[in-house]
C-alpha cells in the first residue's frame, strides 16, 4: 500500500470514529472509553512481550490517558456520590499500576488493570441493559426529555 492510500485510509478511519463519537449516547461513549483502554493495555502487553519499548510505552500511555482524561474526568462526584469517589480512586490506582508496569515491565500489573477495566465494562453494560428494559415506549421517549445518566458529566 502506498503512502497516499495509507493516509486516505487513516483519514477515513478517523472520520468513522469521529462520526461514531458524535452520534453516541453518554452510555455508549463510556463503553468506547473502556474498549479503548482495554485494547491499549492489551497492546502494551503484547509490545512488552516483544521487547518493543517505544510501542509499549505509547500503548500504556494511551491507556493512562483514556483512564485519566476520559473515564476519571467524566465522573460527577455530586451526582454519583460515594460510587463516583470510589471509581475515581480505582481509576487513580489503575493509572498508577500502569505507570509502574511500564517502568518495570510488569505483565501481571497489566493483566490486573485489564481485568479491572473488563469488570467495570461488564457492570456498565449491565446498567445499559437494565436502563433499556425500563425505558419508555418509543413514542413516549420521542416526546419526553432524554433521561440523564448519573455516571458522568456528558
Amino acid at each position: 500500500m502506498n503512502a497516499m492510500s495509507r493516509s486516505a485510509l487513516n483519514a477515513y478511519s478517523r472520520a468513522g470514529v469521529e462520526n461514531s463519537i458524535a452520534s453516541a449516547s453518554p452510555h455508549k461513549l463510556v463503553m468506547m472509553l473502556f474498549d479503548g483502554a482495554i485494547m491499549s493495555v492489551q497492546r502494551g502487553k503484547s509490545y512488552m512481550q516483544q521487547g518493543d519499548v517505544a510501542a509499549k510505552g505509547e500503548s500504556i500511555s494511551r491507556a493512562i490517558a483514556i483512564i485519566e482524561e476520559g473515564l476519571k474526568v467524566s465522573l460527577d462526584e455530586k451526582a454519583g456520590g460515594e460510587l463516583a469517589r470510589n471509581l475515581k480512586a480505582l481509576y487513580e490506582y489503575m493509572s498508577s499500576r500502569l505507570l509502574m508496569a511500564n517502568l518495570k515491565n510488569d505483565v501481571e500489573a497489566l493483566d490486573e488493570v485489564a481485568r479491572l477495566l473488563g469488570e467495570l465494562k461488564g457492570a456498565w453494560e449491565q446498567i445499559g441493559r437494565q436502563s433499556q428494559m425500563v425505558a419508555p415506549p418509543v413514542e413516549a421517549a420521542a416526546t419526553s426529555a432524554r433521561p440523564s445518566m448519573s455516571y458522568g458529566k456528558a
